[in-house]
């Protein structure tokens, strides 16, 4: 049987895209940090302790500046799909198929953009009527905070799942160099106290705790750095794998 190669994408197409969709987290933290740091003033965040005026203050205060945060980042939080799905792809190439670490990543991908822009529509709601009652606007406040951070635990079950791929590829070349996976399992704990600030209004361990907001957040750049440069050298090495097959039939 004779394989047609015309069938499927261009492989030029194909890895163009790929590039992109490796570029789309670049394109995600940066409208991460023009959304939190300077349009909504969103970071730091308000101290959890507040009560109903100066949280009320806080949304009154800045209403258009977290309208349009939370506009930004609804337009820019699904292109971490394209980011999610070319990093299962390439632990595709550790597993030789789709199986656990592939999917297990990329399920836990797909929250990323809901666990964003869900929590940011409260945020929106919240801010969205000035003359909305000051009790439901604090709790939306609270319901905003304890989502955004309280679902990082998931965050860290993804992280876990791309460093456990780069430990266990056994391809001559493998996909990922091992100081990778080491490092993901390190950044998968920094992330984990966020599941802790449902049971915290003060301390290292509330929403803008030490271990649930400093570390985390000064932390994720520097993932979505190494994870960036170690996909786009992944993506090269199926290019090259791709055409020197394609040579040798």
């Amino acid at each position: 049987m004779v394989k047609d190669n015309n069938v499927g994408l261009d492989p030029a197409l194909k890895y163009r895209l790929y590039r992109f969709s490796v570029w789309c987290g670049a394109i995600v933290l940066l409208a991460n940090t023009v959304a939190f740091f300077f349009l909504g003033k969103l970071f730091p965040p308000p101290d959890p302790a507040w009560g109903t005026t100066e949280t009320v203050a806080f949304f009154t205060e800045n209403r258009e500046r977290i309208l349009w945060s939370v506009i930004t980042m609804a337009f820019f939080a699904p292109f971490f799909y394209f980011f999610a799905v070319i990093t299962s792809l390439q632990i595709k190439r550790v597993e030789g198929e789709f199986g656990l670490l592939s999917f297990i990543q990329l399920t836990t991908g797909i929250v990323a953009p809901t666990g964003w822009v869900y929590p940011m529509s409260v945020l929106a709601t919240a801010a969205y009527r000035p003359e909305r009652s000051p009790e439901l606007v604090l709790a939306m406040s609270d319901q905003f905070f304890l989502t955004f951070v309280g679902v990082a635990f998931i965050f860290s079950i993804n992280i876990w799942s791309i460093g456990m791929a780069a430990l266990v590829d056994r391809r001559e070349k493998p996909v990922f160099p091992r100081w990778f996976g080491y490092a993901n399992f390190f950044l998968a704990l920094v992330f984990a106290p966020g599941i802790f600030v449902y049971a915290f209004t003060d301390g290292p361990l509330a929403w803008n705790g030490l271990f649930t907001l400093w570390i985390p957040s000064s932390a994720f750049p520097i993932w979505k750095i190494m994870m960036i440069v170690c996909l786009l050298k992944a993506v090269r090495s199926e290019e090259e794998e791709e055409r020197a097959g394609l040579q040798a039939a």
